[in-house]
């Protein structure tokens, strides 16, 4: 089964280029150490809930935005393994401080495919 390793992070709306330049320099260097696939997604229909939301969820501000991404591994070995590689690589470390977001308020998860079609 498939793993996937998701994030929502808050973003401000006027940094949302910058943050999807960043991205996309990004994405092939997971490739690179092993990921599968990588998918960032900018917010076209993420709406403050009443009870809970996308956005609720990172304690977007004024002015912020929730961003959607995933990560895609074989399993969890992989994943770590993967992990492992990008964390220990300073030039992926370089950028991810670089990224306009506040990585304090950003959830992240593991998840295991029980359903693909």
């Amino acid at each position: 089964m498939t793993y996937f390793e998701s994030f929502v992070a808050p973003v401000p709306r006027d940094k949302l280029d910058a943050y999807f330049a960043l991205a996309a320099r990004m994405a092939p260097m997971w490739k690179a150490h092993g990921a599968l696939s990588v998918v960032e997604a900018r917010p076209e229909n993420a709406q403050v809930g009443k009870l809970t939301s996308f956005p609720q969820a990172v304690q977007c501000g004024a002015g912020e935005v929730p961003v959607f991404g995933f990560l895609t591994f074989r399993d969890r070995a992989h994943r770590d393994a993967v992990m492992e590689k990008a964390m220990a690589d300073p030039v992926m470390g370089e950028m991810m401080m670089q990224a306009p977001m506040d990585g304090k308020r950003m959830i992240f998860g593991g998840f295991i495919a029980e359903v693909e079609a």
